[in-house]
């Protein structure tokens, strides 16, 4: 039989004259970064070899070769021995000809229907679909190691900052709680975008269909996508779907980043908030007494790594015409580090998130120092019948007092407090206490630690769902 390849592995070499330089074939190839796609090549390609006996297109005898070829061809892949080749480009041409040596004719009939435009476009929605699901375990896992770490620390004051300032005292666990929330809606996003990763693009051929009798409603179902891309063109040239989940993935990294920066923060004995377990913490060449956050320090150096990713993504789409283009080579990369990037991160900082101790001291003391109930007293006086913008006015001129002498509200006498408006009595001392400040916050959303608490129910509910 004749091959359907050349000698050095070109699917088309019969339409050219002369063979591509070696220069050429380094710069076009592929197949070193999107080999990582082959599991989902050979699933997308018996699917698509299924769909084409069920029409009769090609025999049962084909099909069955097929898969005895792509049962062989998955088992040396998954044992490092599968020889992959630069002259045949990428990884759709490297396990098309090794499915041709196995299999003969059937191998290259499998092709029927199809190009490598709508084959690669249905691998890296494969991937991606995947890639998600992925992404959700890790980020449950991190919510979860949050939840419990915020359980620990529902009662734990914290001061609340403004513009790095102390605003008002809140708890650890609310605090933490926070970035609970943030996660949350990072997997709303993922599973929102899932939905439009999930469409099939096999069946568009190169770009127009194909003149076969395919099912493409059938390969969907067996690959479990919800639906069809209903156009050829946007079929094979969309791409909206990788950088829809570069961009979910951007923004759960930025969330990363912040609380990164917070535990970097924290951690310096300047504030002496907290201490991460020394394996995720190195040391210095010189300073035998350094002990560096180099996890969250490194994942806020990753976040611009994401970043760029993005901004790559779409300037590599914004000048394309339809349909297909080389240039979408480009996307892979881009697309398989910044899901490395994510899933890695999240794992160690779910991990890391167990190695957080919380030093509720240092938290008090800081707490206290910036007059953090001073809007208490001003809610107080407004609660004793004063319009807000009086009581705002009186509770300046106290904390300015305060300041003066070098005490905090709750240290000066009665005396002296109704010196600033004689609505005070000896009641105020409660709403002045760190613990009485969070108490009151009794609402959902607040930071009373018990709506910290139902908090918690409500979250382990979700992740339990």
């Amino acid at each position: 039989m004749t091959d359907q390849f050349s000698k050095k592995g070109e699917a088309w070499s019969a339409r050219f004259s002369e063979p591509v330089s070696d220069l050429v074939k380094r710069y076009t190839a592929s197949v070193f970064f999107d080999k990582r796609l082959a599991m989902f090549d050979i699933q997308g390609s018996l699917a698509h070899a299924d769909m084409l006996a069920a029409q009769g297109i090609i025999s049962a005898q084909d099909l069955a070769d097929i898969e005895r070829g792509m049962a062989q061809i998955r088992a040396e892949i998954e044992a490092g021995q599968f020889e992959w080749l630069l002259d045949l480009e990428d990884v759709h041409l490297n396990i098309e000809k090794r499915l041709t040596e196995l299999v003969g004719d059937a191998g290259k009939r499998l092709h029927t229907g199809r190009s490598r435009n709508d084959q690669v476009a249905t691998d890296i929605r494969l991937y991606v679909r995947a890639a998600i699901d992925d992404i959700l375990v890790q980020l449950k896992a991190l919510r979860s190691a949050l939840v419990d770490l915020a359980e620990r620390h529902a009662d734990t004051i914290l001061p609340g900052f403004t513009h790095l300032q102390v605003a008002q005292p809140i708890t650890f666990g609310h605090h933490m709680l926070a970035y609970v929330e943030m996660f949350g809606r990072d997997a709303e996003r993922l599973l929102d975008a899932r939905r439009r990763v999930n469409r099939l693009p096999l069946g568009a051929a190169a770009l127009a269909g194909t003149t076969f009798p395919i099912d493409r409603e059938r390969v969907a179902r067996t690959l479990g996508f919800e639906d069809v891309c209903h156009n050829s063109l946007d079929a094979v040239s969309d791409r909206d779907f990788a950088i829809e989940v570069t961009a979910a993935c951007s923004l759960l990294m930025m969330h990363v980043s912040r609380m990164s920066e917070e535990l970097i923060l924290w951690m310096s004995p300047r504030v002496g908030f907290i201490d991460i377990a020394d394996r995720f913490c190195t040391g210095s060449s010189i300073m035998p007494q350094k002990k560096n956050p180099d996890v969250p320090e490194l994942a806020r150096g990753k976040t611009g790594r994401v970043f760029g990713h993005l901004t790559g993504l779409l300037t590599l789409m914004k000048g394309q015409p339809l349909a297909y283009n080389k240039d979408n080579q480009e996307d892979k990369e881009p697309l398989f580090d910044t899901i490395d990037t994510v899933i890695d991160t999240l794992r160690i900082f779910a991990d890391m998130a167990t190695g957080i101790s919380v030093k509720p001291a240092a938290m008090r003391a800081a707490a206290l120092q910036g007059y953090a109930t001073a809007t208490d007293l001003a809610d107080y006086l407004v609660k004793k019948g004063l319009p807000f913008r009086d009581a705002h006015e009186a509770v300046a001129r106290a904390v300015r007092a305060c300041d003066s002498a070098g005490c905090d509200l709750a240290e000066l006498p009665l005396e002296r407090l109704r010196e600033f408006s004689d609505l005070i009595g000896e009641d105020v001392y409660a709403v002045l206490t760190l613990e009485g400040s969070v108490a009151a916050r009794d609402h959902v959303g607040g930071t009373a630690p018990n709506q910290v608490r139902a908090a918690i129910a409500r979250v382990r509910a979700q992740l339990a769902g």
